[in-house]
């Protein structure tokens, strides 16, 4: 299996790894609660080829630490405002996680992850493991 040129991040209350070029969900992590999206990705513990380039959002700031590759925009302060340049990188990034987004937005179709989820949280992880199989599932049947 050739490993993905990169891998987007992103989160409604979960953390997703989606494919960059058929958008199939590979990988899905929930904790309990509300956890910081850095706490939930070194809580999920999985695995990155040390070449695969990360892209997350602003949540993200810390991952480089992490892994080597990783992207996410650069923030501005009152002090500090960004350069055209360090703009132009965040509107880059923002493109690049724009197939992600629009993968969230799928899942969130079903009112169990668009609203607070109120049932068992045992079931949670099962909960968003089935609809992203029904998501993949979709995708293979245009």
């Amino acid at each position: 299996m050739s490993v993905p040129r990169f891998l987007e991040l992103a989160t409604p209350e979960n953390i997703s790894r989606v494919h960059p070029i058929t958008h199939a969900i590979l990988c899905l992590a929930a904790l309990q609660g509300a956890t910081h999206d850095l706490t939930l990705f070194h809580a999920s513990k999985t695995k990155l080829h040390p070449e695969t380039a990360l892209i997350a959002d602003a949540g993200y700031q810390g991952i480089l630490r992490a892994h080597s590759c990783a992207r996410t925009p650069t923030k501005a302060t009152k002090k500090h405002p960004l350069t055209p340049a360090q703009k132009q990188d965040n509107q880059t990034l923002s493109r690049l996680r724009l197939p992600t987004l629009h993968v969230i937005r799928c899942l969130k179709i079903f009112r169990c992850l668009s609203s607070v989820y109120r049932h068992r949280r045992r079931r949670l992880q099962l909960r968003l493991s089935l609809l992203a199989g029904l998501y993949n599932a979709m995708l293979l049947c245009p």
